[in-house]
């Protein structure tokens, strides 16, 4: 009995479906203060506690930067935005799944090879081949490879590298093993391995690393919560979904170890404060800071 369990998590771990953008699922994305969530293939967007409002449609994977909103079409075309989504820029096309962050923006294509842009200008850098997952934090990048490598380039004064570094090498270094998900923010990160436990490093005085390095920061990957599908971080806390689809959150705005949070939930993304999820009945949340949610109506 025990073992045909942990044979059927394992098969459930693996067939969950990659984090995608700045969020645990391509529906949903949350990044400083803007949001976005797709309602079947209709985008829709808002800023800090605001309510949706219907941007564009044609859209399989939605993403935010700092300053502008993001949406991968069906036919592979990226585009970005800042205000005015019938000005929008063509950044690629042929992309399968894309992530934003302070360097700019990631984008896997269709052969999985990893391609690095910033701004709406320029050729994209070819990075990497055989890439599966991609993250942009606001200090140090990553991607996934197909046989669970986990690989970061950036700064490294807050552990970012979760290999004792401190400080920041050419390129990118492989970081750990095993990984299904990375998700980076404000000189932290975390990794969701494929056994389901959710690992940590970087810069922790606000908790998103629970326990681990608190005060300060951690220098190397370390155990924060067990049993994941899902993982999404925010600027000061972080969250994850469970196997049986609760969802946990840690750092400012709740406690410091893991809380259970909600249940019924398949997708969640997290920004400066916010928490946006989304339950199993297609209802959108959102938190401000801790708190009791809030629901959000698509317009």
């Amino acid at each position: 009995m025990l073992l045909r369990a942990l044979a059927a998590t394992f098969v459930l771990l693996m067939s969950a479906p990659p984090a995608h953008a700045d969020s645990s699922s391509r529906t949903l994305a949350s990044y400083y203060e803007r949001h976005m969530a797709l309602d079947g293939e209709v985008a829709h967007g808002w800023i800090g506690r605001g309510q949706p409002q219907r941007l564009r449609s044609g859209v399989v994977q939605v993403g935010v930067g700092r300053d502008a909103f993001f949406a991968l079409l069906v036919d592979g075309t990226l585009l970005t935005w800042g205000d005015a989504p019938d000005a929008a820029a063509t950044l690629m096309h042929g992309v399968r799944q894309f992530a934003v962050g302070a360097s700019g923006w990631f984008a896997i294509d269709g052969a999985g090879v990893l391609w690095h842009g910033a701004g709406t200008s320029g050729v994209p850098q070819r990075i990497a081949e055989g890439v599966v997952a991609a993250c942009i934090g606001d200090s140090a990048d990553y991607y996934i490879t197909g046989d669970g490598t986990l690989y970061v380039s950036g700064l490294a004064h807050r552990g970012q590298y979760g290999d004792g570094k401190l400080t920041a090498t050419p390129g990118f270094v492989a970081s750990a093993r095993d990984v299904l998900a990375v998700r980076a923010h404000t000189g932290h990160a975390i990794h969701l391995r494929r056994d389901g436990v959710v690992m940590g490093t970087g810069g922790n005085r606000y908790g998103p690393l629970s326990s681990h390095g608190l005060g300060d920061k951690a220098d190397r990957w370390g155990k924060i919560f067990s049993g994941a599908t899902a993982i999404a971080t925010g600027s000061r806390h972080s969250l994850a979904i469970r196997s049986d689809a609760s969802l946990w959150a840690w750092g400012e705005g709740f406690e410091i170890e893991p809380t259970r949070l909600f249940d019924h939930v398949t997708a969640v993304a997290a920004g400066n404060s916010a928490t946006i999820a989304r339950s199993a009945d297609g209802v959108l949340w959102q938190w401000d800071g801790g708190g009791a949610p809030r629901r959000l109506t698509l317009r």
